[in-house]
């Protein structure tokens, strides 16, 4: 991938910056009209019309394309017809053909292309592309598309540019280091894909305007000392103002500090190393 920069012949020009979809098969291709479906909009409301989740509306009109995250077809190898643009996603994906002719979208890695083969099962090779257990795979290697129980298809390392490493593995568990620096155990027998999702450089863009966040469906994020007082608790005050307390939410909810993870939780007993902290670095490794 590789990011291209406009000469700045107006104000949000200058500061913007585009990919330039190399990685990209064929950037007019149209895509896989029986993978796809409708994707109906929010705007952030719940069934009872009230906004639950805020500075979310408008945005462009997409199409929701079905990604195969479990990748439990085995013994058919499938070739990659071509690597296309998701609008749902940061990282872009491939469109497959089984031998038997039917057609899936996986998450493209890096160094896949059009015409490669990819395949699924305990005994393939471990090579980019190709989907097995964790007990199958060397230690060591690059992985991501990972699933945290057997059968449920991946949820870890999905995003552009992201990817874990396994670092031991026996019968029953797997350790393997997440992209937030997280240790974390996971099931032997749960499947994992080889190798970095692609589209790395995502990170690297600037939006440049207010009309391309738009145009994602962001709308405007209002800060809350910017507000009257009977919006938020920070709002209010003669002038531009600190707020009088500490950042929280416009419900009361304190936004720093807190861990939002539940102690409860069953799997916390699978967390070896937390990950990183931005304000107070690497938290302590958790009691079993």
């Amino acid at each position: 991938m590789g990011i291209v920069t406009y000469k700045p012949t107006s104000p949000g020009r200058r500061a913007s910056t585009v990919n330039d979809f190399a990685e990209l098969s064929d950037r007019r291709k149209r895509p896989e009209k029986s993978l796809c479906e409708r994707l109906r909009k929010t705007g952030g409301r719940n069934h009872h019309g009230r906004i639950t989740a805020r500075h979310r509306g408008g945005g462009c009109k997409r199409l929701y394309r079905r990604i195969d995250f479990k990748r439990y077809k085995d013994g058919t190898g499938a070739t990659v017809s071509a690597i296309e643009y998701d609008p749902n996603r940061s990282c872009h994906i491939a469109l497959v053909e089984y031998e038997d002719g039917e057609k899936r979208y996986i998450l493209a890695p890096v160094g896949l292309r059009a015409g490669d083969t990819v395949e699924s099962g305990d005994k393939v090779e471990p090579k980019v592309g190709n989907a097995m257990p964790l007990r199958s795979i060397p230690p060591g290697m690059d992985v991501h598309n990972i699933e945290m129980n057997v059968g449920q298809g991946g949820k870890l390392a999905r995003s552009a540019g992201t990817v874990a490493r396994l670092l031991s593995r026996n019968d029953q568990w797997a350790i393997l280091i997440l992209p937030s620096g997280e240790m974390r155990e996971v099931r032997s027998e749960c499947r994992a894909t080889i190798g970095q999702v692609g589209n790395v450089d995502h990170q690297n863009l600037r939006w440049g305007k207010a009309g391309r966040t738009r145009h994602r469906g962001w709308r405007p994020h209002v800060r809350g000392t910017a507000t009257n007082p009977v919006a938020h608790p920070l709002g209010g005050g003669e002038g531009r103002s600190g707020g009088g307390r500490h950042p929280c939410s416009p419900r009361g909810q304190l936004a720093k500090g807190g861990r939002t993870r539940s102690p409860s939780k069953v799997s916390n007993r699978r967390i070896l190393r937390r990950r990183r902290s931005k304000r107070y670095g690497q938290l302590p490794i958790p009691k079993k």
